[in-house]
């Protein structure tokens, strides 16, 4: 789960949450995790998916960004969007799964914003049992959880005033039985251990990229200026973009079509990326050179 800086509202019109599911499908695919649930809120969203490349932290960081410069775009403004780290919890299989599936989409009720959950647009409720496979969720995986639609309908209204059994440990937050978080105990101590004795063994490509967010941050940083707040009409603004352009391709391993989805270069040609890259390549090699 993650939130609007200081509960700030983030989802402001159907076209923002749209835009969120749109970027939250690539990220899916592109990263290989399976996403089980989803919920928008005005100010904060909630998923349940399973880490299945490992690469969890990496997504969200790159959803967060990339919505977050939507954001900016349309609404103005500088800073963070959204809170400067999410929250997480570790989940044990079936019955466990199924409390916090529920949970995530009591959401709008538990609000006060409708009474019956199937109503709500902008959660993965209606994904299930619809007789389609969901180009978002596995809804198929989700169905044979819940084994049928009447068992998932009667956990939605017993649970309307129920809350999550989370316990909080050193580990983070686990929603689980007693051997579950024996378990996530053991496993933690040992990639713990592991990690000290191996880091500097890690395989290159592992660290090869740094994450997107990052990338701009240090840009910002370097440049003195935030990226939103480049003036695309003057000829140094087009040169920044172009630096950036770089700096994407190079040290967050993104490929023009990702490129491409970012508000600073919406207003280029697919088509024009390659020579603008290959452009600003020559220069900088020529400055460094």
């Amino acid at each position: 789960m993650n939130r609007g800086v200081r509960g700030e509202k983030i989802f402001f019109d159907k076209k923002s949450r749209a835009y969120f599911i749109t970027i939250l499908e690539e990220k899916m695919r592109q990263f290989k995790q399976r996403l089980l649930a989803y919920c928008l809120m005005d100010n904060h969203y909630h998923l349940v998916m399973q880490n299945t490349s490992g690469k969890f932290s990496e997504l969200i960081k790159q959803l967060n960004g990339q919505y977050g410069m939507y954001y900016r775009k349309r609404r103005g403004g500088i800073g963070y969007v959204f809170q400067s780290r999410f929250k997480s919890t570790l989940i044990q299989e079936d019955a466990y799964l199924q409390m916090a599936i529920i949970y995530v989409l009591l959401n709008p009720v538990r609000r006060g914003l409708l009474v019956n959950p199937w109503d709500y647009t902008w959660s993965s409720v209606n994904d299930y049992y619809s007789g389609c496979s969901s180009l978002l969720v596995d809804n198929k995986y989700v169905e044979e959880l819940f084994e049928t639609e009447e068992n998932m309908k009667l956990q939605l209204q017993e649970w309307i005033h129920l809350e999550l059994p989370v316990r909080h440990t050193r580990m983070g937050d686990i929603l689980g039985d007693e051997t579950f978080l024996q378990g996530a105990k053991k496993t933690y101590d040992r990639r713990k251990s592991e990690d000290a004795l191996a880091t500097h063994r890690m395989r290159k490509n592992e660290y090869q990229f740094r994450n997107m967010v990052d990338v701009i941050a240090m840009f910002e940083r370097d440049r003195g200026i935030k990226i939103m707040e480049i003036d695309l009409g003057s000829h140094r603004g087009k040169a920044m973009r172009a630096e950036l352009l770089v700096l994407l391709r190079d040290r967050a391993g993104l490929d023009y079509s990702e490129i491409i989805e970012h508000p600073l270069f919406q207003s280029l040609k697919y088509s024009s990326l390659g020579q603008l890259y290959k452009r600003a390549k020559q220069k900088i090699r020529g400055k460094n050179g």
